[in-house]
Formats: C-alpha cells, structure tokens, sequence
C-alpha cells in the first residue's frame, strides 16, 4: 500500500482531495450564509411550524445548508440528502429565504453532476411533488389562490431542477461533438499515415522497376562476360573493368532494395531484413514443416558444388521461386513428398535449375492452371522475376516417377560461377599482378 507523508495512505488522500469543494462553491457558501445571518439579525423570517423554537434556532439549517452548498458539485448524493434534511428543519424552526436559495441550488448541482440515475429521479420526483402540493392545496382548501403556492413551489423545485436538466443536455452534446471531433481527427490521421504508406509503396515499385531491374541486368551480363575466356594477348585490364562494373552493380542493386525496404517500412523504425538467398532454404523448409503437419514432408536436394556462389539478383529470384512454391504446396498439395530440388543444367552448365514438385490429390488437372481460384498471383510473380533475369519457368501438372500425379514448378536461370572471394576483387587483382609479373619477366 502507497503511503504518503505523516503515515496517511494515498487512496485515502486522493478520496479527501476528491471531494474538495470548488472556489464558485465556496463563494455561493459564503454568500448564502452573510445572507441568512443577515436575514436573522433583522429577524426577516417566515413563521416557524414549532411555535416553541427559539430564534437562533434558523440557523442550524442554514448552516448545514452551507455545507451542502460546499459539497455540490462533488459530494453528490450526500449534499443532496443533507440539503433535504437542512430544508425541512428550515420550515419547522422558521424559514430564511437565504436557506431555500441555497437549496434551490442544490437541487440544481444534484441534477447537473449527480449521476444520470440521480439526475432523473430528481427531475421526476420535483414535477410529482409540485403537482401534489398544488392539488392537495386546491382540494384542502377551495381556494384558488392556493394555485400561487404550488408555482411558488414550482419555483423552488422545477425551476433549478429542469434548468440543471437542460443544462446537462448542452454539457453531455458538446462533450459528444468533441469525441466525435477527435474521432474525425484520428481517421484523418489514419487516412494520412494510409495515403503516405501507399506513396511510399508507389515510390519503392517505380525504384524497383526503374532502377533495379537496370542493375540486375548489368551484374548479369556483366557476370556472363565474365564466363568467357581471355583471349591469350590480353593485359586482363577488360576483365578486370568487367569484375568492378559486376561488383559495383551487385553492390548497387544490395543498396537499391535496402532503400526500397525502408520505403515500404511505413514506421520507418525497424531496419530492413536482410536480402534471402539459397542458404535459407533450410529454415524456409523447416517453417513449412510445422506449418504443415498432416502427412506432407518437405526435403532438399541441393546439387550444386560446395560453397558454390551465385550472383546476388539469381540468390534473390531463386529464393522467391522456392518459396512461392512451397507455400502453394502447402495450400494446395495432397500428403505426401513435397520434394525441392537444384542442380545445374546438364547440357548448359551456366545455368541453375529449380525443381519444386508436390503430390496432386485424386482430381487430375489438365489446362495447367492453379487449382485453387485466386492462385494465379503467385504464379505471375514467379514467372516475372524468372523472365526478368531471361530464364524459363515450367509450372503445371505431370506424371511423376512412380506414376503418380504431381504438381511441378521448374525453373532455370542463368547463373555463372562466382568464385569465393574475400574482397570481391581479391582474385582479379591476383591475376592482373600476375601476368604484369609475366609480361615484366618476358624477354
């Protein structure tokens, strides 16, 4: 438990600290007991019902009523039932007109921040006691001038009561305006941070095509001029441009979509993941694995020489391929062996093969579409990020090894080796050096 200075809790202070009068109901305290006292010094008072009072006895209510009137606003109900108690001793004793003002007050305090609960019952029991009174009055009595008493009753009850009531109603709009207005703010806001995250979509979309694609087809042409042999009287200054200009190109296409990552980031926070390439295919597999688990297996057979290296764009595209392929194998594929599969091509060696195939249910599916309404999407991806690179793509139904239908994604790309090197420029400087000291050795 909280506990504050001089040992008191702190629930207990802020409970006092609640129920602390406000300055306008210190003032209309104040003010209405100058006035009773007043009133009482120059014996300005109604006749009491207790003959026998003594005088001075007026301003024990008018004191409890000043106590009401401090607790108005945030001691309701309480300032409401002492304010009652206060009034009807008030007309026993003799009544001060300060006193009932005071009351007429709390009646309206009690409707205006008293609970909606408390506000209508207060409001419904002054229209049912004016009207009582006021009829009790004209059949006691036969006389219609009774009628000035019940309005004087009126005064007293209805007058502060619906004045409260209406004022509420005003308070209770313009706290709903105000949600409302902030509410219109926030989906303003909302739409802002929407029509700014889809500029910054726009934007990455436009790069990507304007710009990577440019440098995706230099590291690739750059890589495949790379593959040619030098011819024998060179100095090896043109391979060597051409290693920096595919370097540079990988390097710049590596920067290109960590800037396009941070565009589509809308919160501009969290840094970019890393480019996927053909070593995450493990823990691609091994996510579909436990997403799967009801009787598909998911295995990779990986053909490729050791530690082989491939140009960045083909890593990325390769990547995609798979994956967009395991994921429909896991939408679409019957149990069974979902089975990825790379190698190089046998007759055309600069070029990497793809092999995704998974096990079709008992429908045979014959037109080559997806089955599944809506799955064209990923297709088109895949076939655009092979074309771009100038590979094909084969995806349809076939007749596996066993005789059993299968669905198939292959898809090969170009791919020249890429020796491993430290530097990126390591082994080209090493073959430069290398025929200068020849050339210098030569006669």
């Amino acid at each position: 438990m909280p506990v504050t200075t001089a040992g008191k809790p702190a629930h207990t202070l802020c409970g006092l600290r609640s129920v602390r009068p406000a300055a306008d109901a210190g003032l209309i305290a104040f003010t209405g007991a100058a006035g009773g006292l007043l009133l009482w010094w120059f014996d300005l008072g109604s006749s009491p019902l207790w003959k026998a009072a003594p005088g001075w006895l007026v301003l024990v209510p008018l004191g409890v009523m000043c106590v009401a009137s401090l607790l108005r606003s945030t001691g309701q109900p309480y300032a409401l039932v002492l304010g009652l108690a206060a009034e009807a001793a008030d007309l026993a004793v003799g009544s001060l007109l300060a006193t009932m003002v005071l009351f007429t007050d709390v009646l309206y305090a009690a409707v205006l921040y008293g609970s909606p609960r408390l506000s209508r019952a207060v409001l419904r029991s002054s229209v049912a006691v004016t009207v009582l009174v006021a009829a009790g009055l004209l059949v006691v009595f036969q006389d219609p001038e009774m009628l000035l008493l019940g309005a004087a009753c009126a005064g007293v009850l209805l007058v502060p009561t619906t004045s409260g009531e209406m004022i509420r109603n005003h308070r209770d709009k313009a706290a709903a305006e105000r949600q409302r207005a902030e509410q219109t703010a926030l989906l303003a806001e909302m739409d802002r941070k929407q029509a700014v995250d889809a500029e910054r979509a726009r934007m990455a979309r436009e790069l990507h095509d304007v710009v990577a694609n440019h440098l995706s087809a230099i590291a690739i042409h750059s890589s495949a001029a790379l593959s040619f042999p030098e011819p024998e009287h060179s100095d090896g200054a043109t391979r060597e441009a051409l290693g920096v200009i595919r370097e540079n190109s990988v390097q710049g296409l590596a920067e290109m979509r960590r800037l396009i990552g941070l565009l589509r980031n809308a919160s501009g926070r969290e840094e970019p993941a890393a480019t996927p390439s053909l070593d995450g295919l493990e823990a691609l597999l091994a996510r579909a694995r436990a997403m799967a688990g009801d009787g598909r297996t998911f295995t990779l057979t990986d053909l490729r020489a050791e530690e082989e290296r491939l140009p960045a764009p083909v890593e990325l595209a390769a990547y995609r391929v798979v994956q967009e392929a395991v994921t429909n194998a896991l939408k679409h594929a019957a149990p069974g062996a979902v089975t990825v599969e790379l190698h190089r091509d046998a007759v055309r060696a600069e070029r990497l093969g793809i092999r995704v195939t998974s096990p079709l249910d008992g429908a045979p599916v014959d037109d080559g579409s997806p089955r599944a309404p809506g799955a064209g999407a990923g297709l088109v991806g895949m076939r655009e990020r092979v074309e771009l690179l100038d590979g094909e793509l084969t995806v349809g139904p076939t007749t596996g090894p066993g005789g059993e239908r299968v669905w198939r994604v292959h898809a090969v790309l170009p791919a020249p080796h890429e020796p491993d090197r430290p530097d990126g420029r390591a082994e080209n400087r090493q073959e430069h050096d290398s025929r200068r000291e020849k050339r210098e050795t030569e006669p």
